[in-house]
């Protein structure tokens, strides 16, 4: 199988794209490399995938050194023209579009980026397997499109018209066209909402990196909400997992679906939602907590309010994902805390060797 998998020097990403590989598939990486973080991180898990990050050029495809499937072309996704040339000399089988500007906070002062990427990037993603029929489209959305939602579990059957950040209206909308190019060109598209991904070569604006950064610096973390956030805190190899069990089954139509009470997570046309979370929400200061336990030391808080456009708690249903892929997320967040601080202290050489 060929696999085009999106945004591969990100975080998500890069992890999907090593997981297909090892498994022998045959990959097509695409990212624009963007400074929304530092894009050395981003270089660096170029280099384990053996891209040389030297030969390096937009709309240049460099073979990877380190498997003979992998393929990385530098790109950006509004550049419409060389992403179908792209699906016209690759013959994809797949796509596993992970690409995005991210970040709920970020979306607040800078929108025009989440326009860009998220909804023009996307459209022409959707034309490009209009263009170029393929086996299956699964892409990424979140957990954040349950905004203003208080009924928990988190339900992909779940009403989600109110979102409270632009950053999670534009993952609503990618699922809204998805939806019409699966009812138009018969597309199998699968989306999948993501909850709190944490883990080993993660984003650096995330809060877990933010936490150990300013407890290595002797400064104070900040603790939003006053500690009383619920975070569905899911490690990263079970959102790999979830992933590639998802991307193996095409999106299928519902035949129970019905117009007159209409499933938001799935259709009449081969259409699907999952959650991916570890369905297990865990208190804010409880990660904290197990943080500092991994660290060695306890942090200096500096309590605040709750931030515009985030939400106080997550909980993820993952009944139809264990239904229909027989996984479920299930690493403790004791186990994925400690496994990200090791690989922190060994890749910025903080463990004294």
């Amino acid at each position: 199988m060929k696999y085009l998998v999106t945004g591969t020097a990100g975080f998500i990403g890069f992890h999907v794209a090593q997981q297909l590989l090892k498994r022998g598939e045959e990959v097509i990486g695409l990212d624009i490399i963007n400074d929304y973080y530092d894009v050395d991180l981003k270089y660096k898990r170029l280099e384990i995938a053996g891209i040389d990050r030297s030969e390096l050029a937009f709309n240049k495809p460099v073979k990877s050194t380190v498997f003979s499937g992998y393929t990385f072309v530098q790109m950006d996704l509004a550049n419409k023209e060389v992403l179908m040339d792209i699906f016209e000399n690759g013959k994809i089988d797949v796509v596993i579009h992970l690409a995005a500007q991210a970040g709920v906070r970020y979306s607040l002062t800078n929108p025009d980026a989440y326009i860009a990427a998220n909804i023009q990037g996307f459209l022409n993603i959707l034309e490009a397997c209009r263009k170029y029929p393929l086996t299956h489209l699964v892409y990424a959305s979140s957990s954040s499109v349950y905004g203003a939602n208080t009924n928990m579990p988190f339900s992909t059957s779940h009403n989600v018209d109110h979102p409270v950040s632009l950053y999670a209206a534009t993952k609503k909308s990618n699922e809204l066209m998805a939806h019409t190019y699966s009812h138009l060109f018969q597309i199998p598209t699968t989306g999948l909402r993501f909850f709190t991904v944490y883990g080993p070569w993660g984003r650096p604006d995330m809060a877990l990196f933010l936490f150990i950064e300013a407890m290595n610096k002797g400064e104070a973390i900040q603790v939003f909400n006053h500690g009383k956030m619920k975070r569905d805190f899911t490690f990263i190899d079970d959102i790999v997992e979830g992933i590639i069990r998802v991307a193996d089954r095409p999106a299928k139509p519902n035949p129970d679906w019905t117009g007159q009470n209409p499933d938001p997570g799935s259709s009449y046309t081969p259409y699907k939602i999952y959650n991916i979370g570890n369905s297990n929400p865990v208190e804010l200061m409880d990660y904290i907590g197990a943080l500092e336990k991994a660290v060695g030391k306890v942090a200096e808080k500096n309590m605040l309010p709750l931030q515009q456009g985030d939400v106080p708690a997550t909980f993820a249903d993952v009944s139809d994902l264990v239904r229909d892929t027989g996984y479920k997320p299930a690493t403790s967040v004791e186990d994925g805390v400690t496994a990200f601080v090791e690989w922190y202290n060994k890749f910025y050489n903080k463990s004294g060797e």
